[in-house]
């Protein structure tokens, strides 16, 4: 096993944002385990992680939402909690997106290749990883300058059964 991962592994970062640059942060934690910083929207304080387990809770300033393309309404909380390791966040807590009408929690992300599936449980929807690469900010996703508009490619949400 790498120093950095041993390193990693053997710290549980406060709530509160990392003082220098050589601690982890919430996004390092995401590319220690093959996921892209873009998962997590800008503002993440802190992290903690049970090297045991996985188990780990990720820290928001606050309840954050936005929407990407106007096709996807997503609401994290300020507390996400969950159990993470290579290429997998299961047992999500924390993060929402709308679907029609309904606000369904988003409960395992995987990484498979350079595809990233979220599933909230009965149906999954399919990104490729690079749409990834930067974090959303609250309140207006990745559109935060009318200059910059990225299109979110996708595979809609399909029924996993």
């Amino acid at each position: 096993m790498s120093p950095i991962i041993i390193a990693f592994l053997s710290l549980s970062l406060s709530v509160l944002p990392p003082s220098s640059a050589d601690k982890f942060t919430a996004y390092d934690a995401l590319q220690t385990f093959n996921f892209p910083v873009g998962l997590l929207p800008k503002g993440a304080l802190g992290y903690d992680l049970d090297e045991k387990t996985g188990k780990f809770t990720a820290y928001l300033n606050e309840t954050c939402s936005f929407s990407l393309e106007g096709s996807y309404d997503l609401k994290y909380q300020s507390k996400i909690t969950g159990y993470i390791s290579r290429n997998n966040l299961r047992n999500l807590n924390g993060i929402s997106v709308k679907v029609l009408f309904l606000w369904l929690n988003i409960v395992e992300v995987t990484r498979v290749d350079d595809e990233i599936d979220f599933s909230v449980g009965i149906a999954s929807a399919s990104f490729p990883i690079n749409n990834f690469d930067q974090c959303p900010q609250c309140g207006c996703g990745l559109d935060c300058d009318t200059v910059h508009v990225r299109k979110m490619k996708s595979n809609a949400f399909v029924s996993s059964l």
